[in-house]
Parts: structure tokens; C-alpha cells; sequence
């Protein structure tokens, strides 16, 4: 037998003499994550404390530390469009992607959620709703789907309030884009480019034929169809996003309404049908035509 098969098997890894620690004067880990905070944010209703409330509560905390970063990239990649920026937008618009999917990858881990679990501390939640997302419509603000009737549910929550009304009032994402590609030489219409930017997308026919020139051209810059797909992209994902979890509600309470007052399953499944930019799915039915 060979010496080394005869030395035992040690399980603990020796530290470099190189690696800190001693960190009373300098930036650790915790403090640089404010971890003491971040841990300390968990805060079970029920009682006594249900086991599988912290699987809850984390699902949901952890959700909307990845919406604050998707706002963060969706708002930098409207500024660099603005800005005739196209490289950088497209680089925020990857990153919104790969956040989106482990969004919806992360249904997976409540659905490990029996319905008996869930309904011992349920009724816990009182009125809190995902719904009452206010990043999550901030999302969907900044994507097109606005809808001011909204703003009434952060009546009391001044800041959730100030965000979405400031939202509101801006250009979302996909205005940027047209203005950009109108500024490329595109003919986006005009009645397009001066549209009202409070108002929710519809579609726009006359963008069509668009998006066929820019679809079919061998003129058109690589950047320009990139970023056509990556919208496209984007708005699969949250449709993906939307269905794990109609289908993980589903599964833990049926057809119940939810806490927050909506039909529950119901009105999640309307939300399939809304779009972000239709008109960028309308085009594959004409290319080739």
C-alpha cells in the first residue's frame, strides 16, 4: 500500500498564514453586509413559531433583494438609452435576465411547502399580500405595464408611493428603446415617440413593420437586434416568473383567495396575459411573409 493511502484522511483545511483574523480595525465580512441587520429581519407571527414560517418569511425577503437589483439594472439601462449608450444597457439587460431566472428557479424551494404547513400559520399574515410589492410594480412600471389605480393600495406608505407616482411619470424602457432606434433612423411613428408616457403600453401596429425592417435587414447593427431579443427575453422570463408561481400557489392553497383580497389563482392567471412589448412577438408572424 502506498504511503500516501496509509496517512488518515484529515477533514480540516489548514490556514494560510497570509489570511486575517484579527479584524477588530479593519472591514469584515458581517460589517461590510450588514449582516447583524440582515439576519435579525426575520420575524415569524405565529404562535407558538410555526417551523416553516422562516421558509416563508426568506422566500420573500430574498425576492425582493433580487427586484431591488432588477430595478437597479432596468433604470441604468432606460439612463443609457437615453444616453445613445447601447453597450452598457445591454450588459444591464443580461444581468436582468439571469436574476429573473433564479427568481422563478426559487419557486421551487416554497413549493417544498406542504398545504398543511402553510395553512397552520397562514393565517399569521393577516393582510399582507405579494401583491403589496411595491418594487415588484415598480418593475412592471418601468417595463410598461402602468396602471395608477395602483398607487392606491401604497396610499399609506409614503416612500413606495413617491416611487411609483415618479415611475409613472417617466418614460419606461421600451420608450427609451423607440426613441433611440427613431434617432438611429428608424421610422418609429410619431404618434408613437410623442405618446403619454403615464399611460400603459397597447400596441401599436405601425411599429410593426419596424421591427420586420430591423428583423430582416442585413443592414441593421448587431446591437439593435440584440437588444430586441433580450427585451423579448426579458418579458419570457417574468412570464415564466408569473407562471411558477400561479402554479406554487396553486399547490398550496387551490383555489383559496388570497390574504390580501384577490380571487387568488384567478387573478394570477389573468396576469399571463398581460405584455410588455407586443409588438416585438407580432413580427415573428410577418418575417418571411
Amino acid at each position: 500500500m502506498a504511503a500516501s493511502e496509509q496517512e488518515p484522511r484529515r477533514s480540516v483545511r489548514p490556514l494560510e498564514d497570509s489570511i486575517r483574523t484579527d479584524l477588530g480595525q479593519g472591514l469584515s465580512y458581517a460589517a461590510y453586509l450588514d449582516l447583524e441587520r440582515l439576519l435579525a429581519a426575520q420575524h415569524p407571527r405565529s404562535r407558538p413559531e410555526h417551523h416553516d414560517e422562516l421558509l416563508f418569511i426568506v422566500q420573500h425577503q430574498t425576492s425582493e433583494l433580487w427586484l431591488k437589483l432588477v430595478l437597479h439594472e432596468l433604470r441604468a439601462a432606460r439612463r443609457y438609452l437615453s444616453d445613445d449608450d447601447l453597450g452598457p444597457a445591454l450588459k444591464c439587460l443580461a444581468r436582468v435576465k439571469h436574476v429573473a431566472r433564479t427568481l422563478t428557479e426559487q419557486w421551487s424551494v416554497l413549493a417544498t411547502l406542504t398545504p398543511r404547513e402553510y395553512a397552520q400559520f397562514r393565517g399569521s399574515l393577516g393582510t399582507a399580500s405579494g401583491f403589496q410589492s411595491a418594487q415588484y410594480r415598480a418593475v412592471e412600471f418601468v417595463l410598461g405595464n402602468k396602471d395608477r389605480a395602483l398607487l392606491r393600495v401604497f396610499a399609506g406608505d409614503p416612500a413606495a408611493a413617491a416611487m411609483l407616482t415618479g415611475l409613472l411619470e417617466e418614460p419606461t424602457l421600451y420608450d427609451e428603446f423607440l426613441r433611440l432606434l427613431a434617432r438611429l433612423g428608424f421610422a418609429v411613428p410619431p404618434a408613437v415617440l410623442g405618446r403619454d408616457v403615464r399611460e400603459a403600453w397597447t400596441f401599436q401596429p405601425d411599429l410593426v413593420p419596424v421591427f420586420r425592417e430591423i428583423y430582416e435587414s442585413a443592414e441593421t447593427p448587431w446591437g439593435v437586434y440584440e437588444a430586441c431579443e433580450s427585451l423579448v427575453d426579458i418579458e419570457d422570463d417574468i412570464q415564466f416568473w408569473r407562471f411558477r408561481h400561479l402554479r406554487t400557489v396553486q399547490r398550496t392553497i387551490g383555489f383559496k383567495t388570497g390574504t390580501g383580497g384577490s380571487s387568488g389563482v384567478g387573478f394570477l392567471r389573468r396576469a399571463l396575459d398581460l405584455t410588455f412589448f407586443p409588438e416585438l412577438y407580432a413580427v415573428r408572424t410577418e418575417i418571411g411573409s
